[in-house]
């Protein structure tokens, strides 16, 4: 099934587990690990700033929402399987099909696919050469425009819906993250976000589709083994017992994208925390 989506299995299953024992990780983080502001004027602040300078300032933050929209949902899993996008920096430029470093890791012996990991990559790689040749052939024999209506197209839009899932569970713009020293799994488990979905679809055919996995997340990052039938149970005791840790956020999804896509830019250190900086803009988020 992963193949079908163009995604090695092994490379996957890997890089999914770091992600769990490094949730917002600033250095070893697997996804959704965000830009350290070096200034203000800098990267992506600095690219956010020249947006509201050329088209003003209400009309500068919406350009730059839609902008950064844009790179996560329609680039952003691709990025991520080919060049590690938003991966935390110490383990080096990755890629899913390719088992080593593309880039020296500051920490090698983190490294994204170690020891018998890399030998698992190749062999995933033959499910997604398959299927990705069955598309080349397709649209030889059928036409391009037949190929992306019936598989490209919608592909794009599975990662795009993959994207903002996991983003969302994974960032707002009052969500820390955490360096080395001040970082441990429970801490990484009680910064994800439980988001309903009932206002995008008041039916529950999301929560049904996806066993409820945007709605229990938090539970789903404390012990990745428990069944979905069991997460809801899982999350009430949380909520029970860490009811001031507990994050959990009802806005609608459209609206905390919207936010998420102008307010989460760069992180600034503030203590033993990285923060997003919003400064000058909160009141446009």
């Amino acid at each position: 099934l992963h193949s079908l989506f163009l995604v090695p299995y092994y490379s996957w299953q890997r890089s999914h587990a770091v992600h769990h024992q490094y949730t917002n990780h600033m250095e070893l983080g697997e996804t959704h690990v965000p830009e350290p502001a070096e200034a203000d004027d800098a990267g992506s602040l600095g690219l956010r700033k020249s947006f509201l300078n050329l088209l003003g300032t209400t009309l500068g933050i919406q350009a730059w929402g839609v902008f950064q929209s844009f790179l996560h949902l329609i680039l952003g899993w691709p990025a991520y399987l080919l060049i590690g996008a938003t991966g935390g920096t110490d383990r080096g430029m990755t890629n899913h099909y390719w088992p080593n470093p593309l880039t020296t890791p500051k920490q090698p012996k983190k490294e994204l696919f170690p020891g018998n990991w890399k030998e698992k990559v190749f062999k995933s790689d033959v499910g997604v050469a398959a299927v990705a040749a069955a598309a080349i052939a397709w649209a030889a024999c059928n036409g391009v425009p037949q190929m992306m209506a019936l598989y490209g197209g919608p592909l794009i839009v599975v990662n795009a819906w993959l994207v903002l899932y996991t983003w969302l569970q994974h960032t707002d713009v009052d969500v820390p993250h955490y360096s080395q020293e001040n970082h441990n799994f429970v801490k990484g488990a009680l910064h994800t976000i439980d988001r309903p979905y009932d206002k995008l679809d008041p039916w529950g055919f999301i929560d049904f589709l996806h066993h409820k996995i945007g709605t229990t997340h938090v539970a789903h990052h404390f012990d990745s083994t428990i069944p979905h039938y069991k997460a809801q149970k899982a999350t009430d005791a949380i909520k029970e017992n860490f009811p001031d840790m507990y994050l959990y956020d009802p806005t609608p999804i459209p609206e905390a994208l919207w936010r998420v896509s102008k307010g989460c830019s760069a992180v600034e250190k503030r203590g033993d925390k990285w923060v997003w900086n919003n400064a000058g803009v909160e009141d446009l988020l």
